[in-house]
């Protein structure tokens, strides 16, 4: 495991590397990701802001055409996409972004997801066009009507000679789905009954894994109709728990605004040593989780949308404005603002610290102020009554989460100090009388979905002790049930593309053996490895997404001069009084 770890942390460096200005690295995959936004917000008219209320029209129904091509309406391709946006980033990758980049990272998750929705707007308006439409294919059947995403605009768009990176995409996010999009939200999901009601991770895994395969097998209409059901629930749930939070902490929400602008532009520093001043540091977080959350420029939604049922790509292009809007700005914000408004980001809590967990690390602390996370660990790691024995200030320490644990205790009370010696290699820590124990306990932060659980116990304690461990229990279910389903699709659509349709169900399977194998994985390894392949997707869909900006210009200024959704409302009202007349 420790192999795995230091290899993932070496391919992170790679992808998520740049270069250095002063003493901070500048990741080239942030740049590329707020570039390209910009780039496409100036060209396309800020279209985010112009035609978002066109795109609530289109979701609403009001245009269907249920005679034109594709698989899903509007709203389920919507629906579709959201329940694999809106997910386990909204829970658990705010809290991390938290954790490690300050209160300040929300604030760049604001700014990812404002200029992802003209890169969302380009990427589904690009899959709309160029997707590929089989009409001797039986909608109703596993393997649905239409293809399309990415490695379809790549190839189609850009030409023939462009096919080996179309097929490169399609192999990395295939790739990504079994991470990012199923493995990471079964571990999520696992943990938190893990450590909510003490559900073994691989019960939770089984049951997780059943549920997702009985969905699946079903295929692109299947998964349509449940996550067009789950997706406003999930949302209603878990955005009622958090308004309920705020208006009980009214007063804090003034303060708590003032202090993310503060922090996105002058941080002081995070719960896991982000550092004093480093901006960057805390820029990077709020990128990395914001494109977590809400996908845009990674060419996995556009896979979704390309199945509605439209012959207008742009009517598309602009219901996908929704996504990052919805999930960023509206739920990411509830979670945030509960971290914070209730002071649990960079709070301690009495933990159990079991030895063997791949929640624990080593941290020193360096000249600048700042933390190294990755500090070397001792073979022996002295502590007397309680206390570590450090003689060295720069010497590594004992952490948890990558926030030093400070007093180690033998009973959960904590009553009584630890005297002995941790011993890494043996996972064990032998007390001076010859006691060998595989758990300390002692004061120690939370992040991911526990931290934002203790967020919601805070806030809602008032209420009831236990209301907020509900709250989010339920939202991680249906967020991590949701992401996984809606993933899979993305995982067999590119496994069409490169293998044919006879690759679709044999992935299906490895799908759900992956879930499985998530469930009981250690989660920094998942989602550091998670992180390399989401960053590694993003630079072919980019680059195709830059070229083909002339298409989805010509394509935009067709269409609202056009106004084809005049015609489409009066095809909408004859369906509809020639069902009502059935």
């Amino acid at each position: 495991m420790e192999f795995l770890d230091r290899l993932v942390a070496v391919l992170d460096g790679i992808v998520w590397g740049g270069f250095r200005v002063g003493e901070e690295q500048v990741p080239i995959a942030v740049i590329m990701l707020l570039g390209t936004g910009v780039y496409l917000t100036l060209r396309l008219g800020f279209i985010q802001i112009r035609h978002l209320a066109h795109g609530f029209g289109v979701t609403s129904g009001k245009y269907d055409d249920p005679n034109e091509p594709g698989d899903v309406s509007h709203f389920q391709a919507l629906t579709t996409a959201l329940s694999a946006t809106v997910g386990i980033g909204n829970i658990a990758g705010v809290a991390i972004a938290l954790h490690f980049g300050g209160p300040g990272a929300l604030f760049w998750m604001w700014v990812t997801a404002f200029l992802g929705m003209a890169t969302k707007y380009t990427e589904v308006t690009l899959a709309q066009h160029y997707r590929d439409v089989r009409e001797d294919r039986d909608p109703e059947k596993w393997e649905g009507s239409v293809s399309g995403g990415p490695m379809y605009y790549i190839e189609r768009g850009l030409g023939p000679n462009w096919k080996p990176l179309a097929m490169l995409f399609a192999v990395l996010l295939g790739i990504t789905a079994f991470l990012t999009g199923n493995a990471i939200q079964a571990n999520t999901l696992a943990d938190t009954l893990n450590s909510t009601f003490g559900v073994p991770v691989w019960v939770a895994g089984l049951v997780s894994s059943g549920i997702v395969f009985l969905v699946i097998v079903g295929g692109i209409t299947r998964i349509g109709a449940v996550t067009g059901v789950l997706a406003p629930l999930m949302a209603a749930i878990y955005v009622g728990g958090a308004l309920i939070v705020i208006i009980l902490n009214a007063g804090q929400v003034v303060p708590t605004f003032a202090l993310i602008f503060q922090e996105a532009f002058n941080p002081t520093a995070g719960v896991a040593g982000t550092g004093i001043g480093a901006i960057l540091v805390t820029m990077m977080w709020g990128v990395r989780r914001g494109l977590f959350s809400n996908e845009a420029g990674q060419g996995s939604a556009p896979i979704a949308h390309a199945a509605a049922k439209t012959d207008e790509p742009v009517s598309e292009g602009v219901v996908a404005l929704l996504e990052p809007f919805i999930d960023t700005i509206i739920i990411c914000t509830m979670t945030g603002l509960v971290i914070i408004m209730t002071n649990v980001w960079d709070d301690k809590h009495p933990t159990q610290l079991t030895l063997s967990s791949g929640d624990i690390g080593w941290v020193a602390d360096q000249a600048d102020g700042r933390i190294n996370r990755s500090a070397p660990a001792p073979a022996e790691f002295r502590v007397q009554d309680g206390l570590p024995v450090v003689a060295d200030p720069g010497a590594s320490r004992f952490a948890w989460h990558d926030v030093r644990v400070d007093q180690f205790f033998t009973d959960a009370a904590q009553t009584q100090p630890f005297t002995g010696t941790i011993r890494w290699a043996e996972r064990a820590a032998v007390g001076d009388d010859g006691t060998r124990h595989t758990s300390l306990y002692g004061n120690a932060v939370e992040t991911g979905a526990p931290l934002t659980q203790l967020g919601f116990n805070k806030g809602l304690a008032a209420l009831s002790p236990r209301l907020g461990d509900y709250i989010v229990l339920l939202g991680v279910f249906l967020f991590a049930i949701s992401t996984a389903i809606s993933w899979s699709y993305y995982g067999d659509r590119c496994a069409y593309y490169v293998l044919g349709p006879a690759a679709v169900r044999p992935y299906r399977m490895i799908y759900v053996v992956m879930h499985f194998v998530g469930a009981v994985a250690p989660l920094a390894s998942l989602w550091a490895l998670g992180d390399v392949f989401l960053g590694v997707v993003i630079y072919p869909n980019l680059l195709a997404l830059l070229l083909l900006s002339p298409k989805v210009v010509e394509l935009t200024k067709s269409y609202f001069e056009r106004k084809p959704w005049v015609e489409n409302a009066e095809a909408h009202r004859r369906s509809i009084e020639e069902k009502q007349k059935r």
